[in-house]
Order: structure tokens, then C-alpha cells, then sequence
């Protein structure tokens, strides 16, 4: 009995002491640390890289190449392609600005080489998709990356913090079985894929702008997009096949939230999770209501 108190105690002592080690790490510097900020630079050029490499070895070596062209695909998906992007590139950049602050770069390093992150990254993607054949180089998409950067660099410049958070939502839908290898034959295909299940909000935090209130920090409002009734990219003719009562369909939505970077802890760890998590819209009682005028009530959406 008390060698295993002993082990207990041992084994506890060391998880507290990798905590608190971890939690060290995790905290931001309060002037220049050029290691970290060398370190940072090193690894977004090293994940960065080889994530364009897989791509381009699992995607696109599968389909011939071409000249490089571009296409006008403003039209399909009724845009949510298009919301997909935006939410990547500011996300992206969201991530890069805040691990430039974790080295302790200035502000002005932050948003120039960190919040463009997400902006490079896809604009690489996009070239990658002008020498495809079955793609092609897209001004709506750039349109939309650059969105994406721009929500976030003119909030800190206005604001100084993030107020206006775009996050992201899925539920699994009738749609993919009708076409497995376009919208996904399994779920994590299906939350890339399958637009009919995929929600973009606007989770904006009520407190930020009424400070003086007693407003939890931590309470949002969210408004969302949708789209559903979509077997391709385009209007089809399959649909009457597979869904011939469905129709491609906008949908909108109204929804409270939780801003995760807003609770508060001592803990650095937590502090990163949250900051990770806070890209996902969480279930909440929920409005919807279509392009049409259909209206429904969720106690929790998905």
C-alpha cells in the first residue's frame, strides 16, 4: 500500500510539474523573444510547406494538369465555397498573429506577417488550382481570402481586439449518400465536402461593444449562413432524380454563443485550447429562416 501511495505521489508530482512547465511555455513574452519568434517563423514555413506538398500529392496528382486558366465559379454552391474561405484565411491568420504575440513581436509584426498567414497559405492553393484541369484560378475565391484577412487586421486596428469572430457548424445531411465521392463517403469528408451540412457565422461579442454593461463577457450573438438542396455546384437536373421535392435553397440563422477566449483562467494551456476551440460555433437555441420565408425553431442547432 504505500509503495503504491508512493507511485501516486511521485506520479502526481511529475504531471504538476509538466503543467506548470507547459503552462511556462505557453506564456506570452513580454518583450522580443527571438528565438521564439525565429522558431515561429520556422514552423509555419516547415507545416506550411509540406501541407502544400501532401496537397498536391493526395489532390491534385490524381487529375491532369493544364496551362494556367482561370474560371468564374462565383455561382455555385450558392457561395458557400466562397464562406469557406473567408473563414480559413481569417482563422489562419488568426492563429499566425497570435503566435508572432506569443514571441512577443510588435503589434505591427503581427498583423503584417502574422494575419497574412491565412491570405498566403490560400493564395498558394489557388495557384495550385490554375495549373488543374478540373479547376482553375478563381478571383472570387482570392475575393474571399482576402475577406477573411481583412475582418480580422481592420478589427485590431480598430478596436485593438477581436470582436467579430467567424466560426463553423455542421450536422450531417441526406445529401451526401446521393453523391459519396463529391460530398463525402464518411463524416470527416463529409464536414469538408458537404455544404448542405456546413454553417458560417458571425459570432459577435455583446459586451465588446457595451462595456460599461453587466453583459457576461463571455456572451455572443451569432448570425449565420447556410445552403441546402445542393447535389453539384450548379443547378442539375440529378436533383429531380435523387431529391425531386428539394430545392437549392439559402438559409439564415440567429443564435447566441460562448466566446471561449473570453473565460477567464490563470492557465496558458486553457488559454490556447479555448483559442483553438473558439473557431466552432457552439449548439444554442437557434432562428432559422430560409429564402423563402420558412421559419423554425432549434432548442440546440448544430
Amino acid at each position: 500500500m504505500l509503495k503504491k501511495l508512493i507511485l501516486l505521489f511521485y506520479l502526481w508530482n511529475s504531471f504538476v510539474f509538466s503543467q506548470a512547465n507547459l503552462n511556462a511555455f505557453l506564456k506570452p513574452t513580454d518583450s522580443l523573444n527571438k528565438a521564439r519568434r525565429n522558431g515561429v517563423y520556422l514552423s509555419e514555413v516547415a507545416i506550411g510547406g509540406i501541407t502544400l506538398l501532401g496537397l498536391n500529392q493526395l489532390w491534385y496528382a490524381d487529375y491532369p494538369k493544364s496551362n494556367f486558366h482561370t474560371i468564374n465559379d462565383n455561382n455555385e454552391w450558392l457561395q458557400m465555397d466562397k464562406m469557406g474561405h473567408a473563414f480559413s484565411t481569417y482563422n489562419l491568420g488568426r492563429f499566425g498573429a497570435e503566435a508572432l504575440k506569443w514571441s512577443g513581436a510588435s503589434r505591427k509584426n503581427q498583423l503584417i506577417y502574422g494575419s497574412t498567414l491565412g491570405f498566403s497559405f490560400m493564395t498558394v492553393v489557388e495557384v495550385f488550382d490554375g495549373y488543374s484541369s478540373n479547376w482553375g484560378f478563381s478571383w472570387g475565391d482570392m475575393i474571399a481570402n482576402f475577406s477573411g484577412t481583412l475582418l480580422y487586421v481592420s478589427q485590431d486596428l480598430l478596436w485593438n481586439e477581436q470582436r467579430i469572430v467567424p466560426k463553423f457548424s455542421f450536422h450531417n445531411t441526406e445529401y451526401a449518400s446521393a453523391r459519396p465521392a463529391v460530398l463525402g463517403s464518411n463524416l470527416q469528408e463529409q464536414i469538408l465536402k458537404d455544404y448542405n451540412g456546413q454553417t458560417y457565422w458571425l459570432s459577435g461579442n455583446v459586451h465588446s461593444f457595451f462595456k460599461k454593461s453587466k453583459i457576461p463577457t463571455w456572451l455572443n450573438l451569432a448570425v449565420g449562413y447556410g445552403a441546402k438542396g445542393m447535389i453539384t455546384g450548379q443547378e442539375a437536373l440529378v436533383n429531380t432524380v435523387f431529391f425531386p421535392d428539394k430545392q437549392r435553397t439559402r438559409v439564415y440563422y440567429l443564435s447566441f454563443d460562448v466566446d471561449l477566449t473570453k473565460i477567464k483562467t490563470k492557465s496558458h494551456f486553457l488559454k490556447t485550447v479555448c483559442s483553438l476551440f473558439n473557431t466552432v460555433k457552439i449548439p444554442a437555441p437557434t432562428f432559422q429562416m430560409d429564402q423563402f420565408g420558412k421559419a423554425e425553431w432549434y432548442f440546440l442547432y448544430f
